[in-house]
């Protein structure tokens, strides 16, 4: 059999350098490279020979002097960056790219954290605590029950499935919207009403609590608007763990300041590379969301604990499955529909 070489652009460190070879020791004819330096050099001294690639953000250069590749494996859940480049990249040649899940258990959770921060108003009443204000009532920072809340979960992919199966415990209902049901006869973890996305109207007037966890693509870029907040009501909720742009910023923040819904929480932002103001502060969106007492503001931490070792287990089963020459690869993306 045939050796395939798998090279990796960044150098792990050694606890999961290690863990990944374990992993694949029992694959034959498998030929690991780890970089001994991160850089493009290395990288390129490497890449002709390259049947499987894995890593975050290769150059041009790099895709193009890889001629063996077949396999890219991305380790993150974004790959919108890659969409470009390997849309010209499958016009010539028979490359897959595949997108990382291992943290989706995280981001899941993540999502229930911040969830229950927002209902049960934690972070005021723990800077309430920190000030030496003890016990402030309801009249200050009043929970809402999750009990028989409409949860509205848009998009349905491993995150999604996730806090559906989280929050099945809560006495709660449960609605569905995604791109599309064709084909799809998992079972779910509660019943719960579908919709598609071209019902996205339909949906949210069904719900009060609205989970976001679909890719940015150009179909969804300000997906919700407006008008979409406004049909969720003065009670709705929101927690947002896809990309920033899915939301509209300007329509969140007049929703969040006039109270046209009750709160949201934010894991994802709308600018990456915020300039400092004049107190050193960088906040990564244009608006004053960090005035605003009804959202719990989060850095884009859902993937974590980065270090986790079990998140790798997706990539070590692509890598084996190309090694046995298997084609059904985890989580391949369509380049064309951009996931």
């Amino acid at each position: 059999m045939e050796e395939t070489n798998v090279l990796f652009i960044w150098k792990p460190r050694e606890e999961l350098e290690n863990y990944l070879r374990k992993g694949l020791s029992s694959v034959d004819n498998l030929n690991l490279i780890f970089p001994d330096e991160e850089t493009e050099e290395v990288y390129l001294k490497h890449s002709r020979d390259a049947n499987v690639v894995v890593g975050w953000r290769p150059t041009r250069e790099f895709l193009d002097s890889a001629e063996n590749l077949r396999l890219f494996i991305n380790p993150g859940v974004g790959v919108q960056h890659h969409l470009e480049p390997f849309r010209e990249l499958v016009k010539t040649r028979d490359v897959v790219l595949v997108n990382g899940h291992g943290n989706t258990y995280f981001t899941a959770q993540h999502v229930i954290a911040l969830l229950l921060a927002l209902t049960n108003k934690v972070v005021p009443h723990h800077n309430w605590m920190a000030e030496g204000l003890w016990r402030r009532g309801d009249n200050h920072g009043k929970s809402k029950p999750l009990r028989d809340r409409n949860i509205g979960l848009l998009g349905y992919g491993a995150i999604n499935k996730k806090v559906h199966r989280f929050l099945s415990g809560f006495n709660v209902n449960f609605f569905i919207c995604r791109n599309n049901w064709d084909g799809k006869t998992e079972s779910l973890p509660t019943p719960a009403k579908k919709y598609e996305t071209g019902q996205l109207n339909e949906f949210l007037q069904e719900v009060d609590i609205l989970i976001v966890a679909v890719p940015q693509t150009p179909d969804t870029l300000g997906l919700i608007g407006q008008k979409e907040l406004e049909l969720l009501g003065s009670d709705g909720l929101v927690v947002n763990i896809a990309r920033g742009p899915v939301i509209d910023e300007d329509a969140l923040f007049k929703a969040l300041s006039e109270r046209t819904i009750a709160g949201a929480a934010i894991d994802v932002w709308y600018e990456y590379r915020p300039e400092p103001d004049d107190k050193e502060r960088k906040y990564p969106f244009n608006h004053s969301f960090h005035k605003l007492d009804n959202i719990v503001l989060s850095p884009h931490r859902g993937a974590s604990p980065m270090d986790d070792l079990e998140r790798w287990n997706e990539v070590i089963e692509n890598i084996t499955r190309f090694a046995q020459g298997r084609t059904d690869f985890l989580n391949q993306v369509d380049i064309e529909r951009g996931y």
